[in-house]
């Protein structure tokens, strides 16, 4: 990601952007809160480096705007043909990880 997207993810010029890299500008608490929002970052990890860099669970905003803006775009029939994808995609996200669950039970009753 170049400067200018990642200023643009973040509602901020690219100017404040790169005085903030070279420490000339601080970074407010409205920032980190952008941050946070617009990549699913952890709070605790982007102000002290500690624990996991994202949040579990959370898709970044970034993402969901992204897909939304590709997909006004598209013809009816593709986006009929997306949504089907993506619900036969959940469902084989679901197969997989009730398969992981019933294998790693199995190896723990082994055990």
């Amino acid at each position: 990601m170049t400067q200018k997207e990642f200023a643009q993810k973040i509602c901020v010029s690219t100017s404040f952007q790169t005085l903030t890299e070279l420490e000339q500008k601080k970074v407010l608490d409205r920032h980190i809160k952008l941050i946070i929002s617009a990549f699913g970052v952890n709070e605790a990890w982007l102000r002290t480096g500690e624990g996991e860099i994202f949040e579990k669970d959370i898709t970044p905003n970034y993402k969901i705007a992204e897909t939304m803006e590709i997909f006004k775009q598209l013809n009816p029939f593709f986006q009929d043909f997306i949504l089907d994808q993506l619900h036969k995609l959940l469902d084989y996200e679901r197969t997989v990880e009730k398969d992981t669950k019933k294998r790693s039970q199995a190896a723990n009753d082994e055990l």
